[in-house]
């Protein structure tokens, strides 16, 4: 089953890849590696604001870190010229989580997006993973992730 099939029998529509907020670019490539720029949680086109441990539980985290998967997808498939067929294996995710300072259930929330990556890429979307808890994230947004995949 291709990756696009995968998506489609999960249900996702891939959005169009975002564009940048401000100085800097949605992914860089060096290589084979392909490094794509921290992509904040949304709801309804808008920043999926709120603390872990304060406005959301871990649930709720767990289904933003996987709309962040999805958006980072969306650039990961832009990165390979419409091509996610191209993708050898998804090598690093770091995830910021923003959280009080007692919650410390941020691996729980990051598994939202490595859980789907898996999903999508099978044993190649298995991956290093970083997940911090931080007192904020731009635009009061519950969670960030940043992505570096090796692509063909």
């Amino acid at each position: 089953m291709s990756i696009e099939e995968k998506l489609l029998a999960l249900g996702i529509n891939l959005p169009s890849a975002a564009a940048p907020a401000a100085a800097y670019v949605m992914y860089a490539q060096s290589g084979n590696l392909v490094f794509l720029s921290g992509h904040i949680a949304k709801r309804d086109g808008k920043p999926w604001v709120g603390q872990l441990g304060r406005d959301l539980g871990t649930e709720q985290g767990m289904t933003a870190a996987r709309a962040v998967a999805i958006d980072l997808l969306a650039t990961l498939k832009a990165a390979c010229g419409g091509d996610l067929g191209r993708v050898r294996r998804i090598v690093k995710v770091m995830s910021l989580v923003n959280s009080t300072p007692d919650y410390t259930e941020q691996h729980l929330v990051t598994n939202g997006a490595s859980e789907l990556l898996v999903e999508v890429f099978g044993d190649a979307g298995r991956h290093a993973r970083s997940a911090f808890g931080v007192a904020q994230i731009p635009l009061g947004a519950c969670v960030e992730i940043e992505l570096i995949a090796e692509i063909a």
